[in-house]
């Protein structure tokens, strides 16, 4: 099951003083969590919650079907998408379609394309996307970039983080699970 709340998986992360500060990973502080495999080029953090079975891995190229949920963390992490929420709330998820994208994709944020390399499928993974890996710097915030919120709340929400330029901390978590690759 992918993340239950913003709040869960916000919480999921270590206390403050767990976490160790380095300088500049890429051009900015960034907060480096210990137990996050750490892609020292990218700033990219990831932690694998289900390893996946299976001879494949997703890599460039692959057509891949994925389960994921977004949350803004400078934004008191609230959700942005999410399936399976309680009914009645802003993500019901009840008609949310799963992700078909071609890994490599340039309307794929750069943060995404590089978690699902390496996966196999049923393999989740908590990924954790610093602003230069995320959704490109726009008038549109997300528009035109994968993956995409599917209902107003979300696209409200994350258009709120992005367009706030010098406000807020624009670091995404990201829940994906790897359903099929073709």
């Amino acid at each position: 099951m992918l993340l239950a709340s913003g709040a869960a998986l916000l919480a999921a992360l270590p206390a403050s003083a767990e976490v160790e500060q380095i300088g500049k990973v890429p051009d900015k502080a960034y907060t480096i969590y210990p137990d996050y495999v750490l892609d020292e080029k990218t700033g990219l953090q990831y932690k694998d919650l289900e390893e996946g079975s299976g001879d494949r891995t997703v890599a460039d190229g692959n057509t891949v079907v994925v389960d994921w949920a977004g949350v803004t963390v400078g934004y008191y992490g609230r959700i942005f998408e999410a399936r399976n929420k309680s009914k009645g709330g802003s993500f019901t998820g009840d008609d949310k379609d799963y992700l078909r994208i071609r890994v490599g994709d340039e309307r794929v944020i750069p943060g995404f394309n590089e978690a699902l390399k390496g996966m196999k499928v049923g393999g989740r993974r908590r990924v954790i996307v610093p602003a230069s890996q995320g959704y490109p710097k726009q008038k549109q915030g997300y528009k035109g970039y994968l993956p995409a919120p599917g209902t107003f709340s979300g696209k409200r929400t994350l258009d709120f983080v992005l367009q706030n330029e010098g406000m807020m901390d624009k670091t995404l978590l990201f829940d994906i699970e790897v359903l099929k690759i073709n």
